[in-house]
Formats: C-alpha cells, sequence, structure tokens
C-alpha cells in the first residue's frame, strides 16, 4: 500500500521536537548565506545568482539522466534575465524550455501556482510532445492510457517496480487539494512546506513525464517565497544529484510508509543545509575571479578575457594552444601569441611537461 492509498491521505503529520534542531540549522544557514551575499555589490550578487542558476538546471536535468550544455544554459538565463555577459552562445529549444521552466518558479514566485502554470512548464520541457523516442501527453495530465504509472528500474524483463501512482481519474481532485494548499500560507514553516510540497508533488506524479523537475521547480519556488528574492545563490537540486541514491531511498521508503513523513522532513532539511553550505564555494568563487580582474587591469584582448574567464569557472582538461585556437575562432600562431602574452605577464605558467602538448595553468586565482 503506498501513502496515497491510505484513509487520511494527504493529511501528513510529523514530529515536531525531532525537526527542531534540523530545522533551525537549515534556516540559520540559509538567513547567514542570503547575509553574506547582501553584502556583495549587485555585480557580484548577479555574478553568484547566473552560477547557481546555471548549476540548478544542469542538475535537475542530470538526475533524470539528461546532460545539458553549459555554455547554452548560462546564455538562455542571462538573456532572459537581460544580464550583460560575454561569450554567450546560441541555445537549442529544449535547453531554453528547462531555463524557462526554472525562472518562472523562482522569478515568479509572487505569482498563484496553477494548474494552467504547471501545464505551461511541462510544455516548456518537452516542446515537441516526446520523450527520447516516446510521444506523450503534453500540457495535460496523464491519461494512463497504456497502464498504470510505474516508477521502474532495472532491464527489460526484469524491472522492479519502486511507485505506483494514483489513477489519472484522480488527478484533477489530487491536483485541487494539493493546489489550495501551496496557495495557502498557513502555520507551516517554509522550509518544511518546500518539503512537503516535494513529496507531494512527486506522489502524485500527474505527468507522462517530467514530475522529478516539475517537483524539484516547485521546491525552489517555495523556498524562493521564503526569502522574499528572485536572487538565487543555493541549489538543492545540484545536492540531490549529489546525493541521488539516498534521496531515491527515502522517498521511496516514504511512499511505502505511513502519512508520518518525519524521516523525509529530517533528510530534506539536511540536503537543504548541505545546499546552502556547499554555496559558500559558490561565494568563493565569485569573490576570487572579482579579486582576479581586480588585480590584471592591464588592457587584454577578447580572446584573453574569454579564455581567462572560462579558467576562472570550471574550465574542463588541460589549456593548450590548439584548445586555445579552437574555442578562439583563431590561428594556432595567435592563439601562441596569446598564450605567450599572459606567461610573459605572470598570469598563466607552464605546466610541468607530460605528453606531446605543453599544457598552461593560472599562476593563481
Amino acid at each position: 500500500m503506498y501513502i496515497w492509498e491510505l484513509p487520511r491521505w494527504p493529511h501528513f503529520e510529523w514530529n515536531e521536537k525531532r525537526l527542531v534542531e534540523p530545522l533551525a540549522r537549515a534556516r540559520y544557514q540559509q538567513g547567514n548565506l542570503l547575509g553574506r551575499m547582501e553584502a556583495l555589490g549587485f555585480q557580484l550578487r548577479e555574478e553568484a545568482s547566473l552560477k547557481t542558476l546555471t548549476e540548478d538546471v544542469l542538475k535537475t536535468s542530470e538526475i533524470e539522466g539528461e546532460k545539458l550544455d553549459p555554455a547554452q544554459v548560462r546564455s538562455s538565463i542571462a538573456r532572459r534575465l537581460g544580464m550583460n555577459v560575454a561569450g554567450l552562445v546560441p541555445v537549442d529549444r529544449n535547453v531554453d524550455g528547462v531555463v524557462e521552466m526554472m525562472l518562472d518558479a523562482t522569478q515568479n514566485f509572487d505569482r498563484p501556482l496553477t494548474k494552467e502554470r504547471l501545464f505551461g512548464w511541462h510544455a516548456s520541457l518537452f516542446p515537441i510532445a516526446r520523450s527520447g523516442m516516446r510521444p506523450i501527453i503534453v500540457g495535460a495530465w496523464r491519461d494512463d492510457r497504456t497502464g498504470p504509472m510505474e516508477v521502474v528500474s532495472g532491464p527489460i524483463g526484469k524491472e522492479k517496480v519502486h511507485f505506483v501512482a494514483p489513477p489519472a481519474a484522480r488527478l484533477d481532485a489530487e491536483i485541487a487539494l494539493f493546489l489550495g494548499w501551496f496557495s495557502n500560507n498557513g502555520n507551516v514553516d517554509p522550509a518544511l512546506k518546500a518539503g512537503l510540497a516535494h513529496l507531494w508533488f512527486v506522489t502524485i506524479h500527474p505527468f507522462d513525464d517530467g514530475n522529478g523537475r516539475i517537483a524539484r521547480a516547485v521546491t525552489d519556488m517555495a523556498l524562493a517565497r521564503s526569502e522574499g528574492t528572485r536572487e538565487r545563490f543555493y541549489s538543492v537540486s545540484s545536492q540531490i544529484r549529489k546525493e541521488h541514491n539516498a534521496y531515491y531511498e527515502i522517498l521511496e521508503r516514504t511512499q511505502k510508509g505511513a502519512l508520518d513523513v518525519t524521516d523525509w522532513l529530517e533528510w530534506f532539511l539536511a540536503c537543504f543545509s548541505r545546499a546552502t553550505t556547499a554555496a559558500q564555494e559558490t561565494l568563493r568563487s565569485v569573490l576570487d575571479k572579482a579579486r582576479f580582474w581586480e588585480k590584471h587591469t592591464a588592457r587584454l584582448n577578447e580572446r584573453q578575457v574569454k579564455i581567462l574567464n572560462m579558467l576562472l569557472e570550471d574550465f574542463e582538461g588541460k589549456l593548450t594552444t590548439s584548445k586555445w585556437a579552437a574555442i578562439s575562432g583563431c590561428s594556432q600562431d595567435t592563439a601562441y601569441r596569446d598564450v605567450l602574452d599572459l606567461v610573459n605577464r605572470g598570469i598563466l605558467k607552464k605546466d610541468p611537461s607530460r605528453g606531446r602538448s605543453t599544457s598552461y595553468s593560472l599562476t593563481e586565482v
């Protein structure tokens, strides 16, 4: 029996005493992070928010096994928020769709969450009405025409059923109840509400596909409401990606348990705390980048600025003159001159020689 089959569903219960400490810790760390970010100037906050939103979109897709291009995600977010960011690239429609949903959830957190809005998010995720090769119903609830909605894993013929969702005939009533609760401020702490909303929505599982991504968008929306700000400085989706095994384990155990969801909320609050702690690394990298550009104010060409910014972010692999030429769209000779100029200025250094290609890295950050 799943929790949605229990007579008192969806009247969740939890042990408040057990949650006092993890809730206080989570809220303190959340407030501490927001306070530190508030002390930064506008440009640095914008940089941190762009970095966080990019990570959020990448990781919420990665959880579902979809790997997006970081440069496209960053470009889509920057354009939609009107940020003046260098090195923007063309963006695929599927990337734009995920970005549209996440930005609507976090930038418009104060608007009501409605059935039509959920349909819009779903249509953005699946612009061609397909999940891979499989046609799906888009912008509407699933109809169970091929059988019950099941969450399964394993090879064909040896599938393991982890969860069976409520029948399609119940979806209108289930969603109406959920949306009514979500729009009511009530007396539940906002961090607890975010955890409950995630569990409740993913248990209803109202769409053919995309339920996890939309549940995480709803979670982000609830957390943005708790802070009253459109700037995002931490990513719960990124932390869930790091802990995906524990996430699926506690989710399955909760969905097959009783309506006492203390264990789930305890795990969610700990995950939330770890997400805000991990965001301190984002703060550090943004400050390091700002200090770097304050120190290196001498005139650089566009190619040098572009590659240095990439090195200050998450550059993959080693920097060689061949890679410089490919990224910048210049000749090998021009790339070598660019690199040599930065070496002479003390910005880049030659790495210890290994293999055929000479590689370079930043002297300091």
